[in-house]
């Protein structure tokens, strides 16, 4: 019986030992993923205020792009075919530069995706639909550039004739 109770004893004391180690593993991973949760959010609000700056760069090109339009179809009138040129140039500088911030703003827009894919929180996933809709914001003023810096162009070839 003696030897019964101190088998029965030696297993307890076996068994505290693992639970143990089984509670400080359990410790040791909830740390780590609470870590790496903490670190997806930062990334997924970094990317969705990247998608956000990347949005209002491509609105304040797309503005550029259309003074350079009014600038080039005013000079146009007055026949300074260089500063329509000029103009022109510039307003398709400001197009490409809205395609740029369209492109960052897509990236961003993915990274915030990515991240959300890792750990689905509802404010990640709302900051990934907010870095979305800011690429999509940033695809429309890239375009609305594009069209802008081609009139432009167009007047230049205009006054050319």
């Amino acid at each position: 019986m003696t030897t019964s109770i101190h088998k029965l004893e030696q297993e307890m004391a076996l068994i505290r030992t693992e639970f143990s180690e089984l509670r400080q593993s359990y410790s040791d991973m909830h740390r780590k993923y609470s870590s790496t949760l903490s670190g997806l959010n930062d990334l997924t609000q970094h990317a969705s205020e990247s998608a956000q700056q990347a949005a209002d760069a491509a609105q304040y090109s797309a503005q550029c792009t259309e003074r350079c339009l009014q600038a080039a179809t005013h000079a146009a009138s007055q026949a300074t075919i260089e500063t329509a040129q000029a103009a022109s140039d510039a307003a398709a500088a400001a197009a490409h530069s809205a395609m740029q911030s369209a492109a960052s703003a897509a990236s961003a827009s993915a990274a915030a995706s990515l991240a959300v894919a890792h750990h689905a929180e509802a404010a990640s996933a709302q900051l990934s639909a907010s870095a979305a809709n800011a690429s999509r914001r940033a695809a429309n003023y890239a375009a609305q550039a594009v069209m802008l810096s081609n009139k432009a162009a167009e007047f230049v070839r205009k006054v050319k004739r």
